[in-house]
């Protein structure tokens, strides 16, 4: 189910749909792309694959037993872990040659990181940056996107807070964006068969925002230019 909204600003379109993460991942865009915003909520969990990662990483049967599907997204990076009201997620779109429009892709979503730390700011959530380096990728980042940081990603520390994995078609680049409430890195551990000295890895990776997803997706709105 979807509900749309005109955000009057900049006159994004706003829309949040509920439902499983493989029906949100396989949305294509519109054909005539505008600015919108794309708010998703998972139905159920879910572990997401970057659109190149091998599949042969997961535990099948724990997934299975534990009631976590295993999808793919078309954009790149590690695996995702989607849990009902423990991650804020939402998709930006913007038309290629918006005035937000970057061409160099290293640089395209600095912009985007720039609204999300105003935002973790109205969360009580200081000291953020944007990192505006290459791709750094950590022991775990080719396995877990939380474990990698990338261009746009706001760190508190070293402990990244937003994800974001961008993809592009001539229309248009997609944004996707993930915020934890609740970080797992436990059942991550479990479901990508990871170690005790990994386990630890993770658990340091990323900063959790302790409020509502619907708080946090509000607070973004708010600083969009």
């Amino acid at each position: 189910m979807a509900s749309v909204a005109d955000w009057a600003p900049g006159r994004w379109q706003v829309e949040r749909r509920r439902g499983p993460a493989a029906a949100h991942h396989g949305r294509p865009l519109p054909e005539e792309p505008t600015r919108a915003v794309w708010i998703h909520e998972v139905d159920r969990p879910a572990l997401v694959l970057g659109s190149a990662q091998d599949d042969t990483v997961i535990d099948r049967a724990a997934a299975a037993a534990l009631g976590i599907e295993v999808v793919r997204r078309h954009s790149g990076g590690g695996a995702v872990l989607l849990v009902p009201g423990e991650v804020a997620w939402l998709d930006v779109i913007l038309p290629t040659g918006d005035a937000l429009w970057e061409e160099d892709v290293g640089r395209a979503s600095w912009w985007l990181g720039q609204v999300w730390r105003a935002a973790l700011r109205d969360l009580g959530v200081g000291g953020a940056t944007v990192h505006d380096g290459s791709l750094a990728c950590g022991p775990l980042g080719k396995l877990v996107c939380f474990g990698a940081i990338g261009p746009g990603e706001v760190l508190v520390g070293v402990r990244k807070v937003v994800g974001i994995s961008q993809r592009r078609t001539r229309a248009a680049a997609r944004f996707q964006c993930a915020v934890y409430r609740v970080w797992e890195p436990d059942l991550l551990a479990r479901l990508l068969r990871l170690d005790v000295e990994q386990e630890a890895i993770l658990e340091a990776a990323a900063l959790e925002v302790r409020a509502a997803p619907g708080e946090i997706v509000a607070a973004f709105l708010d600083h969009l230019p």
